[in-house]
């Protein structure tokens, strides 16, 4: 991100064909022991959202089945959930806000369920006829229906066009607005989609566009399947009147765009500049880590969102500068950045999110350095003088007493910065691009990093020296600028 405050069906057979569903089975190798059944916890523990998520289960598969209608905002859905039982289960908890269940099913039997307020949302929780084991395999159905403008407990993740269509921006905790789910990042899986376009309207998910199929009405369903793992926070469905424009990136990658009906000469050279985008990161960080990318611009969307595998943008973004410079490509690269750092490598909660940003923002500008339209180096000299201030205020980078701060993205950048003239240029780019090699589809924390730097380099004084960097009260003495000092009030 880069604010700061920031019935239909698929046969069986394509659904494999889609996406390796994971195989729903008990271990064989399952260790005996005495069966207890308790209810998985409400949240995971996560210290800026202590009830996101749900303990007890770890989710394999979404199958999720959208059919919205614009300008009204009504939708019916159903989600498929395919999961793996983590402890003995008597029931379970899912995040929801602002939808009416109809039916709910475990194991394909009806199931007893309750609604109640949660920390953002509702909590969802549901008791099976038969308590779940330790490491059993099992599948949910819900179907459930709602409005992208009904009321809700918490904030929303639906962002509404002039065309009366919709885009999704869920992070970090809103993907429990658009489906019940485990909303957490530390719960990674895989995805289909078949989401429901009227005449005139195109539909957009993660992944790649397997097929359409038509109805009576009209109206298409559009197939889509993530094949790599993906947490809630990236989700990014839509139905918008918009065209899709087609390109190749690296090695014939391809890439589908999605910009406003209408304004395809004005969008399609900006878009274009993605493959060039591409080839520039993975210069950097290796080969991209999806099987497809793209970016989608819409009028709905007043930020910019690094949605998986497809980046979300507002029209605003693309206007150039003063001296007529398209300073905007830096804002692409940090959303296309996040590909590698936060959506491919995930923090393992959400004090970890400059890992996210950190790159995001510092990558970004090294981009406009090489192109010059800015200088690295007073970028973070700038962010040295005032990082002090926000530490006490807002917590430092590695941890952060809220979301959308910049000590998670400049302050993020500043700890990068740091590191490279710590140990120079060439190991720096070693440990930044065998990061999201040894995390690939993962999840890791600043104690990874952390680690992961010691290891690349060998060099041990990286741990305290990062880790005052990460989570020291003041600003450790920048390496090669003595001279840089904190800002006085």
């Amino acid at each position: 991100m880069t604010t700061r405050r920031s019935a239909l069906g698929l046969g069986g057979a394509a659904v494999a064909a889609a996406v390796a569903v994971p195989v729903l089975g008990t271990p064989a190798a399952a260790r005996p022991h005495a069966f207890d059944p308790r209810p998985g916890s409400d949240g995971v523990g996560d210290p800026l959202f202590p009830t996101l998520g749900n303990g007890g289960y770890q989710v394999l598969h979404y199958d999720l089945t959208f059919d919205f209608t614009p300008v009204t905002y009504d939708f019916t859905a159903v989600v498929k959930m395919n999961a793996r039982a983590t402890q003995d289960l008597s029931a379970f908890n899912l995040d929801t806000d602002g939808h009416t269940i109809d039916a709910l099913t475990v194991q394909g039997r009806a199931a007893t369920w309750q609604l109640s307020p949660g920390q953002s949302g509702q909590e969802l929780t549901v008791t099976p006829v038969r308590p779940l084991r330790d490491g059993q395999a099992f599948t949910v159905e819900i179907r459930y229906r709602g409005n992208g403008k009904a009321p809700r407990l918490g904030l929303t993740g639906w962002r509404f066009g002039t065309d009366g269509g919709f885009a999704s921006a869920a992070q970090s905790s809103r993907a429990d607005t658009f489906l019940p789910c485990n909303d957490t990042p530390s719960s990674k899986a895989t995805w289909t989609f078949h989401i429901s376009a009227p005449q005139g309207f195109v539909a957009t998910a993660n992944g790649e566009l397997l097929h359409r199929t038509p109805r009576a009405d009209g109206s298409t369903v559009w197939h889509f399947a993530l094949r790599e793992r993906m947490a809630t926070e990236l989700i990014g469905i839509a139905v918008v009147k918009g065209t899709y424009l087609y390109g190749a990136g690296p090695r014939g990658l391809p890439l589908r765009h999605i910009v406003p009906q209408g304004q395809e000469e004005t969008y399609a050279p900006i878009v274009a500049r993605t493959a060039d985008h591409l080839a520039w990161c993975e210069a950097k960080f290796g080969r991209y880590p999806f099987s497809v990318y793209g970016v989608h611009i819409y009028d709905g969307y007043t930020d910019a969102l690094e949605n998986q595998t497809l980046s979300l943008f507002s029209t605003n973004w693309f206007k150039p500068d003063a001296e007529g410079r398209p300073r905007y490509e830096t804002t692409m690269v940090h959303e296309l950045v996040h590909q590698w750092f936060g959506d491919s490598v995930t923090p393992a909660d959400w004090q970890q999110a400059w890992l996210n940003e950190g790159p995001a923002v510092y990558y970004a500008a090294v981009y406009g350095e090489e192109r010059g339209w800015s200088v690295l180096t007073d970028k973070m000299k700038a962010t040295y003088e005032k990082l002090d201030a926000i530490r006490a205020a807002d917590g430092p980078p590695g941890l952060p007493k809220a979301l959308g701060g910049t000590n998670i993205y400049d302050g993020g950048a500043l700890v990068l910065y740091a590191l490279r003239r710590q140990i120079g240029d060439r190991d720096f780019d070693r440990v930044m691009r065998l990061w999201p090699q040894r995390f690939k589809d993962g999840n890791a924390s600043s104690g990874d990093f952390i680690g992961h730097a010691v290891e690349v380099t060998g060099r041990k004084s990286l741990d305290p020296f990062l880790r005052d960097w990460l989570f020291g009260a003041v600003n450790p003495p920048m390496p090669g600028h003595p001279d840089w000092k904190a800002a006085t009030a």
